[in-house]
């Protein structure tokens, strides 16, 4: 900090001196003009004097931002002709630029970092990418001030160097028109004079260079990628997706919607993992479990506790029917009434733009696409836990089938995974009569919430029944006696644990092998990698869903595909950047866990200037009539602001709820914009009201108000 102020100390002595002794007035079109004869004569006694010391004058205007850069480059001109003058200015305005970003960067990037942490990672993001393009590109409109350019990159994570190439490269055709109007100075009475009709149009002209090279680069790239296979001349169909999951499906849905000839390719189930094995299955269960425990608490609703009396078996077939219910919403009948032609069978990459089928009944099929979208979803993973295969174990793929058969829940189950999946089969298993016992690595379940919520789901899973065992490893599974044992770690001890069944839930991972993707040299790890506009290493093949991250939700899946079936089929007029700014998503354990946007975690993280709003369940008027009144909502706001950065929601149709602060953030609507909208009573929604009304009352103007109730005093007499 000492050395900051030194610094900022010596450039404001610099300035002073600069305006003290007016040499401002020397960088006037009239000051220059005026001082033409002595500038030649200082020139013909010692030119390198001259040189050196007009040299090291541009740096300094530049470096410090001071008015007078164009007049210099005029001055470059008028006094050493245009090839000399053009190299000094040249080095001179990118050498002075460079200090100027610098110091910028030096005196002003971290307290900019800590006061728009999020906008700034933004948009060093973009930098790293597309930096050098954009610098260029500004470089060449010489109407955009170039000190605000040198001041604004220093704030920006470029690297030096970078900026330094690009600006010499980029300035130098603006610098050459300026040094060339100043060999023409006498006849030149104003700045505008240099700025005829023909010389705007040529910069305008200019300003497009970038904007071509762009294209042409592109087309190297794209020439690059394909050099090694052949385009074919006709295609079979405009876009070919393989996998019907989410992502697959809202894909071929909105290519059949604008008239694009679309084959959607599925070897397995249509819905994919949401229908079959995921978001309906467990929801269908949930529901299930959560009317038992409402069964054995009736007490909570002036009725009688009681014993719940069910069959897991027909427990089981309702979920199966809940899958069967839902399932013509993705079928195979409803896409082709859709337009969408459906193949079922295994679908390889065999060149960029051919895929070949490998049909379920039998045979195979080529066909040709200009655009090949990938969905290909994600799987479960499975810890390569020494003994798991031996003795077995099921996943959120595979116990809806397996379980099924089963005249009782599992009775001693072990849930493997503390994340939201884990969670939610643990506590619904438990309540279906399993004893369950579930283990975590880490030091707490949900680790990517709150310390608070976390807090609260483990309580609502106690209170459920269920055993949880955080900062447990798993280190293997064995078989003694005819019993199945979980050997765990904890605190240097082992411990064994009995078990029936064994769900693993540790995550998911893309399904990436056997699509031919490794063939075609397109980059995978751990996900499909994609750019901002969800296109892979070849231009004409996309990507969206779990398969490519970052967040493996049905939501973001759908919301990937529009973006991949617009960007596929229309990119070579205009391509969108997906955006992930304001992405929700819910953990339907009882009471439900919502979120959207950052945590207090995370803020904390980001170094963010914030606070929290909180508004407790307890005093709403619905809740209470529900008897259920456990639950918060806690709202992130940049300190003394009313701008939502983030909610966490915990409660019954924490979910719903969530939506409200959705749209608020996707629109930039503020707390104050809730607070002023009507709803309905009593409800749920009105919970999203009051913890604006919280903000409000915690930031009202207490001067303000000292004011007003002198003034009724007053009033009253």
């Amino acid at each position: 900090m000492f050395k900051k102020i030194i610094l900022l100390f010596v450039a404001a002595i610099a300035v002073g001196l600069f305006f003290h002794f007016d040499l401002h007035h020397l960088l006037t079109l009239e000051g220059l003009k005026g001082s033409m004869e002595q500038f030649d004569q200082f020139k013909q006694a010692s030119p390198l004097l001259v040189i050196g010391g007009f040299f090291l004058l541009y740096v300094f205007v530049t470096a410090l931002s001071l008015p007078g850069a164009a007049i210099l480059t005029l001055a470059a001109g008028a006094l050493f002709g245009l090839f000399e003058g053009l190299l000094i200015a040249s080095f001179a305005s990118s050498i002075g630029a460079t200090l100027a970003f610098l110091v910028s960067r030096y005196l002003l990037r971290d307290a900019i970092k800590k006061r728009f942490p999020e906008r700034l990672k933004s948009i060093d993001k973009g930098v790293e990418k597309e930096g050098a393009f954009y610098l260029f590109t500004l470089r060449l409109v010489p109407v955009f001030p170039f000190f605000l350019i040198n001041l604004l990159m220093g704030l920006t994570a470029i690297k030096t160097r970078t900026f330094y190439w690009v600006s010499q490269i980029g300035m130098l055709a603006g610098t050459f028109v300026y040094v060339n109007a100043g060999t023409q100075l006498a006849q030149i009475e104003s700045l505008s004079g240099i700025l005829s009709l023909n010389l705007i149009l040529s910069f305008a002209l200019l300003g497009f260079f970038p904007l071509i090279a762009k294209a042409i680069l592109n087309q190297v790239k794209k020439r690059r990628v394909y050099q090694n296979y052949t385009k074919p001349k006709k295609f079979d169909r405009n876009m070919i997706v393989i996998g019907a999951g989410a992502g697959g499906l809202v894909t071929s849905y909105i290519a059949a919607t604008v008239k694009a000839k679309v084959t959607l390719i599925e070897a397995g189930e249509m819905g994919g993992d949401c229908l079959n094995y995921g978001c309906v299955p467990s929801k269908a269960i949930i529901k299930s479990a959560k009317v038992a425990e409402q069964i054995r608490h009736g007490e909570d609703y002036g009725l009688e506790n009681s014993v719940p009396q069910f069959s897991f078996k027909k427990v089981m077939a309702r979920v199966h029917k809940v899958i069967a219910d839902v399932a013509p919403h993705d079928s195979v009948e409803r896409y082709t009434n859709l337009g969408v032609e459906v193949i079922k069978g295994y679908a390889k990459l065999v060149d960029p733009w051919t895929v070949e089928i490998n049909l379920n009944q039998g045979g195979k099929q080529t066909l040709t696409a200009r655009t090949i979208v990938i969905a290909t979803g994600a799987r479960p993973f499975v810890p390569p836990l020494p003994g798991i295969e031996e003795t077995g174990y099921v996943t959120s793929d595979t116990l809806w089938s397996k379980f099924a058969e089963l005249d009782e829940a599992p009775k001693k189950l072990v849930v493997l995974g503390g994340g939201p999946i884990g969670c939610e089969l643990a506590q619904s298993f438990s309540r279906l009569g399993s004893q369950v016992t579930q283990i975590e690595m880490v030091d707490r379940i949900m680790i990517k919430e709150d310390l608070d919520v976390s807090t609260f789901a483990h309580q609502a899973l106690t209170e459920s029944g269920v055993t949880i065992l955080t900062s447990h490893q798993a280190l293997r599974c064995e078989t003694r006696d005819n019993k199945k044992y979980i050997v765990v770690k904890h605190q240097e001890q082992e411990q064994q644990i009995e078990y029936d069944e064994l769900i693993c839930a540790v995550g998911r991972s893309a399904r990436l092998e056997g699509y031919g993707l490794e063939e075609l040299g397109i980059e995978t790890n751990r996900t499909l990698q994609t750019n901002e506009y969800l296109a892979t290493l070849y231009p004409n093949i996309y990507a969206a869903g779990d398969i490519v991250g970052p967040y493996q939700f049905t939501h973001v899946a759908s919301h990937q595909a529009w973006y991949a079936a617009v960007n596929g089929l229309f990119g070579q007029f205009k391509k969108f950047k997906v955006d992930y700014r304001v992405i929700p998503w819910t953990t339907f354990i009882d009471p439900e866990v919502a979120r959207v946007g950052i945590n207090e975690t995370e803020a904390k993280d980001k170094d963010i200037d914030y606070e929290v709003t909180r508004f407790e369940f307890a005093e709403l008027d619905r809740a209470i009539t529900d008897s259920a009144t456990k639950g918060f909502i806690k709202v992130i706001t940049p300190k003394g602001k009313d701008k939502i950065l983030g909610v966490t929601v915990v409660s019954e149709h924490a979910g719903d709820l969530i939506a409200e602060f959705v749209l608020a953030m996707k629109h930039g609507l503020g707390l104050n914009k809730i607070l002023g909208t009507i709803h309905s009573y009593p409800t749920w929604a009105e919970g999203n009201k009051y913890a604006a009304g919280e903000w409000k009352r915690n930031h009202a103007p207490q001067k303000v108000l000292n004011w007003l109730e002198k003034y009724h005093t007053w009033r009253r007499g």
